[in-house]
């Protein structure tokens, strides 16, 4: 399987004059949450939340920004979620992908609603009881 891509809008939803950022993002399941480039940052003007401590591929282990929130929206699906602040373009992780309920068809190689859920994304939960 290659890498895929896919086509989302990034927007501050406490900020609704600012215009949505479409981006072409790279879509990676192993990879937990999302991730965009400074300039994003800028141009949707989001709030520094606190610096979280990654670990690159080579080992390394660094500070950076933790930035929200920001809406994220593929087709008529949306997520509210914070962001990573590394690297030069946008990484789509696991969270906002299972937030929005999308699946990734590794034949086609491109990003889908759940077809099993068409029309309004899902999700699994369990029923707290109280004795």
């Amino acid at each position: 399987m290659g890498l895929i891509y896919t086509n989302i809008e990034l927007i501050n939803p406490k900020d609704a004059s600012l215009k949505t950022i479409t981006v072409t993002a790279l879509v990676d399941s192993g990879a937990i949450t999302l991730c965009i480039p400074e300039h994003i940052v800028i141009q949707l003007k989001l709030d520094k939340l606190e610096e979280r401590e990654v670990t690159t591929a080579e080992g390394k282990r660094i500070l950076v920004p933790y930035v929200g929130p920001i809406q994220v929206r593929f087709e008529s699906r949306n997520c509210f979620t914070g962001a990573l602040v590394l690297g030069d373009s946008v990484l789509l992780g696991a969270v906002p992908l299972e937030d929005m309920d999308l699946v990734i068809n590794p034949r086609l190689q491109q990003v889908t609603v759940n077809p099993k859920s068409p029309n309004i994304p899902s999700a699994v939960v369990k029923r707290a009881f109280t004795c």
